[in-house]
C-alpha cells in the first residue's frame, strides 16, 4: 500500500490517511456574526466524503478584533460554538478527523476596530496602525485562546492548531523586525517565542485533546526569523507537549527580500528540517498538487502528513482520485511481475 493511505497517529487521534487539507480562508461567513454557515458545512463535508484523513478548519478568530476580515470563523461566544458542533458532525460521520485552527489576525487585520501588535508597525500602508499591546492584552489575548481551545474541544474537534504562522499575531512576536518590545515578550529569542509558549502551556492545562502548531519556518527577510530559528523553536514546542508541527513559510512582510521561486515542493525542506529533530509527527506544506509528490515526500522522510491545499479546493474528489491510481499501478505491477 502507498504510504500515502497508511494511518498515522497524533497524539491519541489515529488518522486513516496522510492527506491532509490544510486551513484555508473561505471568507464565508455571513452578519459579521463569526459563525458557520450551511457554506461550512458542505465545504469541508464534501472533503470528508472525498477521504480526506484530516481536516484543520481555517483560521477561526479567538476574539472579534483578531478576525482578518469581517467574513472570517470565530469561536470567541457559545452561539458560534453551537454551530461548530454542527460542522463536525456533518464531516466526521464521513471518517475524517476534524481539527480547528485558532487565530488573531494582529497587525493583518482588516476589520474596522483598532488592531493590536507587538509593536506599533504597520504591516503595510494600506492597513491601520496597530496598537502596542499592553501586559494586560497579552494577558487577555491568551485568555481567549485558552477559551476558544475550550470550546473547540466541547463543540467535538479532536485536534487544536496554534496559528503562529504567516504573519499573524503570534508570529509577529517572533519576528525581531516587527516586534521591538523591550520587555519579557521581546528582544531574545527566549522572549519573542515567550507569547507562544505560554499560549501553548495554557491551552494544554485546559483542554485533553492534543494540540499542534503551525508555523512560517522562514519569514523570506534576511536577518529576521529563519529556518534555524523555527528549528530550534520545534524542539522547545515539542518539550512543551505539541502534539505536532505543521510547517509552512512567508507571510510576515509585505515585501520580502529571500523569498525561494515557488516550484512544486517549494516549502518541503523547512518539513524535513523540522522532522529531523522532533519525533512528533509533521505535515509539510507548499505548492503539493500530486499524490506522487506526497508519497515521495513521505519516503523521503521530509514529513508524516501531506497538506494539499488549492489541489483540494479545485478537487474534493483528490484522495480518492490517488486512491484509485495508486490501486491501478499496484494492479499493473503485480500482473507484469505474475506473467513474468
Amino acid at each position: 500500500m502507498a504510504m500515502l493511505f497508511t494511518p498515522f497517529q497524533i497524539g491519541d487521534v489515529q488518522i486513516k490517511n496522510r492527506i491532509v487539507m490544510p486551513p484555508m480562508c473561505m471568507y464565508k461567513v455571513k452578519d459579521d456574526g463569526g459563525a458557520p454557515r450551511c457554506f461550512h458545512k458542505l465545504h469541508y463535508s464534501a472533503r470528508a466524503l472525498g477521504g480526506v484523513g484530516l481536516i484543520i478548519v481555517e483560521a477561526t478568530a479567538v476574539e472579534p478584533c483578531g478576525r482578518i476580515t469581517h467574513k472570517d470563523l470565530g469561536l470567541w461566544n457559545d452561539e458560534q460554538a453551537t454551530k461548530h458542533i454542527e460542522l463536525v458532525k456533518d464531516c466526521s460521520k464521513y471518517g475524517a478527523k476534524m481539527a480547528i485552527q485558532l487565530a488573531h489576525a494582529g497587525r493583518k487585520s482588516e476589520c474596522d476596530s483598532e488592531p493590536i501588535a507587538p509593536s506599533a508597525i504597520k504591516f503595510s500602508d494600506k492597513y491601520q496602525m496597530p496598537r502596542e499591546m499592553s501586559l494586560d492584552d497579552i494577558k487577555r489575548v491568551k485568555a481567549n485562546f485558552v477559551s476558544a481551545a475550550v470550546r473547540a474541544q466541547k463543540a467535538g474537534y479532536e485536534i487544536i492548531e496554534i496559528h503562529a504562522a504567516h504573519g499573524y499575531l503570534i508570529s509577529q512576536f517572533l519576528s525581531p523586525s516587527i516586534n521591538e518590545r523591550s520587555d519579557k515578550y521581546g528582544g531574545s529569542f527566549e522572549n519573542r517565542t515567550r507569547f507562544l509558549r505560554e499560549i501553548l502551556s495554557e491551552m494544554k492545562a485546559a483542554v485533553q485533546i492534543p494540540i499542534g502548531v503551525r508555523i512560517s519556518a522562514d519569514s523570506w527577510l534576511k536577518s529576521d526569523w529563519n529556518i534555524d530559528d523555527s528549528v530550534r523553536l520545534a524542539k522547545e514546542l515539542e518539550s512543551l507537549g505539541a502534539a505536532y508541527i505543521h510547517v509552512s513559510a512567508g507571510g510576515f512582510f509585505e515585501k520580502a527580500d529571500n523569498m525561494p521561486k515557488i516550484t512544486p515542493l517549494y516549502q518541503a525542506g523547512y518539513a524535513k528540517a523540522v522532522k529531523a529533530v522532533v519525533k512528533i509527527p509533521v505535515i509539510a506544506v507548499g505548492f503539493i498538487t500530486r499524490a506522487s509528490e506526497g508519497e515521495a515526500l513521505l519516503i523521503g522522510e521530509a514529513c508524516d502528513g501531506v497538506a494539499y491545499g488549492r489541489e483540494l479546493l479545485r478537487n474534493p474528489n483528490f484522495a480518492l482520485g490517488a486512491m484509485a491510481n495508486f490501486r491501478q499501478n499496484e494492479l499493473i505491477e503485480d500482473a507484469y511481475l505474475r506473467a513474468f
